[in-house]
């Protein structure tokens, strides 16, 4: 069931070749353009700068595809947000992780089908989020010593809060799932 947006990502006529081209480049790398970018449309520099994020994350050289998809998974799934726990459960099930390990991992992140290293770094991005000051000196070594470097932890905690920020967007202007802009 789709409900009405409240407002319209109407792009803004000088940026409309910007926007287009991104859009475009979007559909290029994974077929479509999400409705929650399109309600981006609305603002093409946090557009640009939205998507510089993703594709920094994309591209990641040492922080894992499917950890950085749990992180958004998870963190999508605490804010409630419908659009984007289907759209990264998608991704993760691309990533060969049943219906039943998400539904575990969402009961049990330490259960999340990860090494320890990663273990280490989602808890640290679920902390993060849901009670920033219980991330600890022993956490941060935890992860250094399974080879984390202080930028994996940055980043993960960065992705989190992104995520978490994105979700409440989303929430706000009711785009729930892809068929919100037809």
């Amino acid at each position: 069931m789709t409900t009405n947006v409240l407002i319209d990502p109407t792009v803004p006529e000088a940026d409309r070749k910007l926007v287009e081209k991104i859009f475009n480049d979007v559909e290029a790398q994974i077929g479509f353009v999400p409705a929650g970018l399109r309600l981006y449309g609305i603002s093409p520099p946090l557009l640009k700068a939205f998507v510089g994020t993703v594709g920094y994350f994309m591209a990641h050289e040492r922080l894992s595809p499917r950890l950085l998809a749990l992180i958004r998974y998870l963190v999508s799934s605490k804010a409630e947000c419908r659009f984007c726990i289907e759209f990264n459960a998608a991704i993760l099930m691309n990533q060969g992780i049943s219906a039943e390990q998400l539904q575990a991992t969402r009961a049990k992140p330490d259960q999340a089908p990860l090494g320890e290293a990663e273990k280490i770094l989602l808890k640290i991005a679920l902390a993060a989020i849901d009670a920033p000051e219980s991330v600890s000196e022993e956490d941060i070594q935890a992860a250094k010593v399974q080879g984390c470097s202080d930028r994996d932890i940055f980043d993960v905690v960065a992705i989190a809060a992104s995520n978490k920020a994105f979700t409440h967007v989303l929430r706000t202007f009711k785009v729930e799932d892809q068929s919100v802009f037809g």
